[in-house]
């Protein structure tokens, strides 16, 4: 083990469990499968994925090299609440992101769960919930970070922002392992934070970072289109639009810049 990693090891967030794959077909797949028999919050990371997906069960190019990582834990509460944690875990990327590139380049959070590096898309945050009927019992929080290669512009849908990759942008060659270590220390302070207070701080720390606050944004539902000037997120994480109809509250769609 290098003395970085033994280093980052060190701030590893305490009682907090952590399993390093080779492979696997999908991180949050495996935490479904590990959820049952887990005793606290787990941090599953895949050098190689061979079935990765993204939101609406989008495919997700993620070559080795990149980061893939699922925490899986009991959130307590209801299925709103537990949605909560894309905001902390889209803020603890970006603190990572800072951690370890520094100053030098422009991240930003584009609602509701990736997160930019200088205008692009560097990250991208899966939700899964594992429970029976109406309950929750665990959430797996996905996480894919393009630390060394981004998927080719024609792979991304039409309008979405340009996929990059921090070794791109930067020049830095991040390991996968090293960068799981700030990832799960900042997830861990911030959902202490959110247990206690509440999302008010998380959402204040969020709207800080937000990509294209105050600007013009498409909302795309389905087959609908909403735009209107980016105001702010609500107290539940839904997206607020100034319309030229109104004030216009969205709980899931994907934004177009």
């Amino acid at each position: 083990m290098s003395a970085e990693r033994a280093a980052a090891l060190s701030d590893w967030p305490e009682g907090v469990a952590r399993h390093v794959l080779a492979e696997v077909d999908s991180t949050n797949s495996e935490a479904a499968r590990l959820a049952p028999s887990l005793a606290g919050p787990t941090w599953i990371l895949a050098h190689r994925q061979t079935a990765a997906r993204g939101r609406r069960g989008r495919v997700w190019i993620n070559p080795e090299g990149n980061f893939a990582a699922t925490l899986v834990m009991r959130p307590g509460g209801s299925a709103g609440e537990a949605a909560l944690r894309s905001f902390v875990a889209a803020l603890a990327v970006a603190e990572a992101l800072d951690r370890r590139i520094g100053p030098a380049a422009a991240i930003a959070l584009k609602w509701p769960n990736d997160v930019l590096l200088n205008g692009g898309k560097v990250a991208g945050i899966l939700l899964e919930s594992v429970g029976v009927g109406a309950g929750i019992t665990h959430l797996a929080i996905g996480i894919g970070v393009n630390l060394i290669a981004a998927p080719p512009a024609e792979a991304v849908e039409p309008g979405s922002l340009p996929p990059v990759s921090v070794m791109g942008e930067t020049g830095l060659r991040i390991a996968p392992e090293d960068f799981l270590t700030p990832v799960a220390a900042a997830f861990a302070r911030l959902e202490a934070q959110l247990a206690a207070h509440g999302f008010a701080p998380i959402r204040t720390a969020w709207l800080a970072r937000a990509a294209r606050l105050g600007q013009r944004v498409v909302a795309r539902m389905g087959g609908a289109t909403v735009e209107g000037i980016f105001e702010t997120i609500a107290e539940d994480g839904a997206l607020v639009l100034a319309t030229a109809a109104g004030r216009r509250t969205i709980p899931a769609a994907d934004i177009q810049f």
